[in-house]
């Protein structure tokens, strides 16, 4: 599925042109009708006819612009998403200066290919004349996207030429490429309506992705929230489908979402499969013909798709940028918008009006705002612009940190194929982590953690030097707690599980219950606090089930000795007051179990007398078994849990 947009010079005749084509008339507004004179966005559709370049012929959606400049920021709006354009220039007026704007944009947004219709040839008779014009045109196009196009003498009126530019068009459209499906559809809404018995309608040009009835959606854009809803129908051409496809014109019926709280500019997509962002690193080129050098913190209006928000710039690498020049720019957004990698865009002055140039984005996503004239900032801008599908892949992957694939994917804007040859690649050569690996599954599936090596060796260094440090300072325990080392670290549960299950895989590190700890790491008493330790434990040895207390255990030998006691599993602290021997603690845990097995059921005193102890002994303990789901309380007495 193809789309068509006009661009041209107002009163040349792109909309009665549409018509003649189409048999529909494309301006929707009755003012336009009455002014006869595009304001905002029309729309059409047509089928080429079978030719030696389409076979089958083609349907083609065509977007009509308006022509006059007091609405070029609608024209903007229109063109961001089309395959082809119908540049229109009337016979009889030849190239004027929406011409040449026109012109512009569609070379900065780089539009894939197009077919100039000359209109109007009914009102000349001189062909020299024609002649005359066409040579002026072709020498406006030379150096452009246009330069190669097709010229067609039409007349609107009396159905000349029409035939030869139906032809042109599809010449045209057979050389361009079929949309990319990347898995992740947007939809930029270029119109909002509602009605009746149906609700919110949106339309605009699906790209990178297809659109099913029955999808959950949200709505990215101006609201800024979390606006989700779900597909009811879609529409192509007035046409009911069960699916969109990648480049359509498509209409969009959506449940669960009010027309207030959508408006043109915003982006209908998946949930999850993009940011909004207020910060774009992008490659700009200001035109020849500007009308001034564009300065530093320079306030723009900046286009993309269908959006059109205020912008900030900040220059990368120079201090002024003359007419002609290019550079790096970081853009600042006053609102939010969705982009990603190698969208095109367009800036504009605010006052007075003037398209200033485009480019391309290069970074959706910069963490940061960028020092001006950081080296290595532009070398890093340099490399996402010219690298290869991995090198591409490996620097979003860089400035994301460890990511699921998806994200890294996305960001790099490498269709699902070739982000997974990118990632295997890095793999393969050692430059690319696996972190996570689901099941046994070859390739790289959506959710899978991957890390560049320069963050996991940096990352393997800080958590052996943290443990270490560790061991260092406590000498008496065991490890570090898990949780802990994960606060140091300042890391995600997510990541840091998968990177501890990989360090420990690896030998880097042991884990032992909740602690972790150098691999043979041990504690080393010294004689004197073997000493003590000895001591205490003879205490325990000698009233088994009746020991000394916490507080009696820390003031014998003090807490770090304790604590290391009970790191090492010698002592086990019950309660808050009450700690036993391991051994003696196991002792009464199998014969407690082997009583309960024959009789079934024991109170807390026939436990006393047996152990010749205290209640206060008694209730620790057994209230110690019932939280480890060893034994449950009924009444008075306890049973084993089934």
């Amino acid at each position: 599925m193809r789309v068509i947009g006009t661009a041209g010079h107002v009163d040349h005749g792109k909309s009665t042109l549409i018509q003649a084509l189409t048999g529909m008339h494309p301006d929707r507004l009755k003012e336009e009708r009455e002014r006869e004179m595009t304001i905002d966005l029309g729309f059409a559709w047509m089928r080429l006819p079978k030719s030696e370049f389409l076979p089958q012929g083609e349907e083609v959606g065509i977007v009509d612009v308006p022509g006059h400049r007091d609405f070029i920021e609608n024209m903007l709006s229109g063109v961001g998403g089309i395959d082809a354009v119908l540049f229109v220039i009337a016979a009889d007026e030849g190239v004027m200066p929406q011409t040449r704007e026109h012109l512009a944009i569609i070379d900065i947004l780089q539009i894939g290919g197009g077919v100039v219709a000359l209109t109007k040839i009914d009102l000349i008779d001189d062909r020299e004349w024609l002649d005359l014009v066409e040579e002026d045109v072709r020498k406006e196009l030379r150096g452009t996207v246009l330069e190669e196009a097709a010229i067609v003498r039409v007349s609107s009126r009396t159905q000349e030429g029409l035939p030869e530019l139906l032809q042109a068009l599809s010449a045209c459209l057979a050389k361009q490429p079929e949309r990319p499906d990347l898995g992740r559809p947007r939809l930029p809404v270029d119109r909002v309506f509602t009605m009746t018995g149906f609700g919110t309608v949106v339309t605009g040009t699906l790209v990178d992705g297809y659109l099913k009835a029955g999808d959950e959606i949200e709505v990215l854009g101006s609201n800024q929230g979390d606006l989700h809803g779900r597909i009811r129908g879609l529409q192509t051409h007035k046409q009911k489908e069960e699916k969109a496809v990648p480049g359509s014109r498509t209409a969009v019926n959506i449940s669960g979402i009010d027309i207030q709280q959508v408006r043109r500019g915003d982006v209908i997509a998946h949930p999850g499969d993009y940011r909004l962002t207020r910060l774009l690193d992008v490659r700009f080129r200001l035109l020849p013909d500007a009308s001034m050098p564009l300065d530093h913190n320079a306030e723009v209006k900046f286009f993309i798709g269908a959006t059109e928000v205020v912008a900030r710039v900040r220059l990368l690498g120079v201090d002024k940028l003359m007419p002609g020049q290019e550079t790096w720019l970081q853009l600042e957004l006053s609102e939010p918008v969705v982009a990603v990698r190698n969208d095109r865009y367009i800036l504009r002055r605010p006052s007075p009006g003037e398209t200033l140039g485009g480019g391309v984005v290069v970074d959706p996503q910069p963490k940061k705002r960028h020092k001006r004239f950081s080296e290595g900032t532009l070398n890093q801008l340099e490399a996402l612009t010219k690298g290869t599908p991995a090198e591409v892949f490996l620097q979003a992957l860089t400035v994301l940190g460890p990511a699921p694939f998806h994200e890294v994917a996305n960001r790099s804007n490498l269709e699902s194929g070739e982000a997974r040859q990118a990632a295997q690649d890095l793999l393969t050569s050692g430059q690319l982590i696996l972190l996570e690996r689901e099941g046994i599954n070859q390739g790289f599936l959506p959710n899978e953690l991957v890390s560049s090596r320069a963050y996991w060796e940096k990352i393997s260094a800080q958590v052996e030097q943290e443990v270490e440090s560790y061991h260092q300072v406590y000498v008496l325990r065991r490890g570090i707690l898990r949780e802990e080392l994960k606060s140091r670290l300042k890391m995600p549960a997510r990541l840091f599980n998968a990177c501890m299950h990989k360090w420990v895989e690896m030998g880097a590190l042991e884990e032992n219950g909740l602690f972790i700890l150098k691999p043979g790491h041990t504690i080393q008493f010294t004689s004197q606090q073997k000493r003590l330790i000895d001591g205490l434990l003879s205490r325990f040895a000698s009233a088994p089930y009746a020991p000394p207390s916490i507080k009696e255990c820390q003031a014998e030998i003090g807490d770090e000795l304790y604590s290391a006691l009970i790191d090492l599993g010698e002592l086990l602290a019950v309660s808050q007051e009450v700690v036993f021997r391991r051994l003696d603690f196991e002792k009464m845990v199998d014969d407690l179990r082997k009583k309960l097995e024959r009789q079934g059921t024991i109170t807390a005193a026939e436990v006393r007398d047996y152990y010749k102890t205290s209640r206060r002994y008694v209730l620790a303990f057994l209230e110690y078994l019932d939280s480890q789901g060893v034994t449950v309380r009924d009444g008075d007495v306890r049973r084993l849990k089934k």
